[in-house]
């Protein structure tokens, strides 16, 4: 059975108290679903471009954004292909949180590699054979992964662990999912796209656990800015050979860095949707416009044209009788959402009322 051997520091509490602290904060924001969105889709190619840089992708942000659109660089295609490849996984990803499962199963995350590594939502095997990551300067080795015959049974006591964890929300969330990032790379399942699997898999963890943030924060970025680091914190134990001191390795180091990375990431998110709510909040009038009946949001177009509109006007545009007419705005008045303006009955007219003339400036 799958036992991660570290300890909860007191540093590591106070990344925790500060994710908490910025969870809190961006879930009571007024975030319009416009500004949402746009915030998401953000997060997304942020994440696609960092994730992929990070195993050496060669295109820029703005590139990344063009590839999702539709654009092509030359002799770039490999790239392009790992950037499509990835951003349609963190869509899978989308698809496994929307449908809220209980569980996150084997095959959830073999299908994240297909697709991190094919395009295809299609589960992947496990690696048949011994791979071993080797320093590119000297080509000494790094690390020994484990070996192949005990993929299945490794990665089933992984998964295991992690519903358990979920079901059972003793450890928060942030350490969960730290330590699932950092057994899956240790792991190693998988010849290739082991890390990105990994960060995507961290990603759904997070989700499910309510710690999705409403899907606008790129952990990615906070590794992609110091490889090094990010390397060397997931490089513990005495021996670069699994078996050999890696499995049972303390891993306190790792969960910090990775509790500090998830700090780092939420509090940028607080200050942008912040920033973001306040911006939008001069320009957005969604909740105002809810207040309104449909009639009323379609005479707002008559006050679009003039100051002042007609009983004749309301009548016209809703096809009534001029009694009948009279009668819905009488009751606007009363509403307090039209003001008679002048005294003629006969050439009555009317002007908004102060509190919806933002709706038509």
């Amino acid at each position: 059975m799958f036992t991660p051997n570290y300890k909860i520091t007191p540093l590591i509490t106070n990344y925790l108290m500060d994710i908490e602290a910025s969870r809190q904060a961006v879930s009571s924001l007024p975030v319009t679903l416009t500004l949402l969105n746009s915030l998401r889709e953000s997060a997304r190619l942020t994440s696609t471009h960092y994730s992929t840089q990070i195993e050496g992708n060669r295109l820029t942000q703005e590139q990344v954004e063009d590839v999702i659109k539709g654009s092509s660089f030359p002799n770039r295609k490999r790239d392009e292909s790992e950037v499509k490849n990835y951003y349609q996984a963190l869509a899978y990803v989308d698809t496994l949180i929307e449908n809220n499962k209980a569980e996150i199963t084997e095959k959830d995350i073999q299908t994240i590699h297909g697709l991190v590594m094919d395009g295809r939502q299609k589960p992947t095997k496990y690696r048949d054979g011994q791979n071993v990551i080797r320093d590119s300067a000297s080509g000494g080795i790094v690390y020994m992964p484990p070996e192949a015959s005990d993929m299945a049974s490794l990665m089933k006591q992984l998964v295991k662990w992690i519903n358990q964890q979920m079901q059972q929300a003793e450890l928060p969330a942030p350490i969960i999912a730290g330590i699932a990032h950092y057994q899956f790379a240790t792991i190693h399942p998988y010849y290739d796209g082991n890390g990105r699997t990994a960060r995507l898999l961290t990603n759904l963890i997070l989700h499910k656990a309510g710690y999705g943030l409403k899907g606008i924060y790129s952990l990615e970025e906070y590794y992609a800015r110091d490889l090094p680091n990010y390397y060397d914190a997931l490089t513990v134990g005495p021996s670069h050979n699994y078996y050999m001191g890696r499995v049972e390795a303390d891993i306190s180091n790792w969960v910090s860095y990775f509790c500090h990375g998830m700090a780092d990431a939420f509090a940028s998110v607080r200050i942008k949707t912040e920033e973001a709510a306040k911006q939008g909040s001069t320009s957005d009038h969604s909740a105002l416009l809810r207040e309104l009946d449909q009639r009323q949001k379609l005479v707002l177009n008559l006050f679009k044209e003039s100051r002042y509109i007609s009983t004749g006007q309301v009548a016209d545009l809703f096809k009534l009788h001029k009694r009948s007419a009279l009668n819905i705005c009488n009751s606007w008045v009363e509403d307090e959402f039209i003001k008679v303006e002048g005294t003629s009955k006969k050439l009555r007219k009317y002007e908004l009322a102060g509190k919806w003339q933002v709706l038509v400036s």
